[in-house]
């Protein structure tokens, strides 16, 4: 079984990011922004402007599942939870933002600040993408958003079955260091970017806190193609 002590463990950080997310929400005003926008509802969509050197980070992140052309000229990242709805919203945005934009590469960091179910299914993930690589990892999320209700670890782990890995392998990596590792250092990535609620993007030198809509989302890249930065 996945190992419940480890998941636990965290299990504090995810009970005052839930409250971060809630507050994030509540407070979403032009105070908390670096740049002017303006989600499809009509109010402001909170930003920050992100330093250089931890916007690099990113790049080099282990356990981000990319998609898209590695030399792309831009370049989006969604922080996100498995157990958000927001995210499950937004998730099919993403993708088509994907399809429909050549220069664009999209990275998915895991930022289970929700629930110990959370950090479950963040662990299988990382552990299908170390034994079967990016396209089958990006697969089980795509899979594990396509059906309603709470996710897991015990749900992802079917899921992962259904895509041709063994079980029991796939329990044994998650439950290793090398796991821990890689989700520590994205949870810690993203503490630091002061990414307090999901989904949340970095693009075009900001982290975008919460999701703005399909609309605006697709203006945020536009703007960032156009000149830059997420609002022109």
């Amino acid at each position: 079984m996945i190992d419940r002590r480890r998941i636990l463990a965290m299990a504090g950080v995810g009970a005052l990011g839930a409250l971060s997310v809630a507050s994030a929400r509540a407070e979403s005003s032009a105070a908390n922004q670096w740049f002017a926008v303006t989600g499809d509802d009509g109010k402001p969509v909170p930003n920050l402007r992100i330093p250089v050197e931890l916007a690099e980070d990113i790049e080099d992140l282990p356990g981000a599942i990319w998609g898209g052309p590695a030399d792309a000229a831009i370049k989006l990242v969604e922080f996100f939870d498995y157990n958000c709805p927001w995210c499950r919203s937004a998730y099919d945005q993403v993708n088509v933002l994907l399809r429909e934009n050549r220069d664009l590469r999209i990275g998915l960091v895991n930022n289970p600040i929700l629930s110990p179910m959370s950090m479950q299914a963040a662990k299988v993930e990382l552990a299908l993408l170390k034994l079967k690589g990016a396209a089958v990892a990006h697969k089980l999320t795509d899979m594990l958003y396509a059906v309603p209700g709470r996710i897991d670890g015990p749900r992802a782990l079917d899921v992962a079955a259904k895509l041709g890995a063994d079980r029991r392998e796939v329990e044994r990596v998650a439950d290793g260091a090398d796991v821990d590792t890689m989700l520590s250092r994205q949870m810690k990535l993203a503490a630091s970017l002061g990414i307090v609620a999901t989904p949340s993007y970095v693009v075009g030198g900001a982290a975008v806190l919460g999701y703005p809509g399909p609309e605006t989302l697709a203006r945020i890249v536009a703007n960032t193609r156009e000149c830059g930065t997420i609002s022109c």
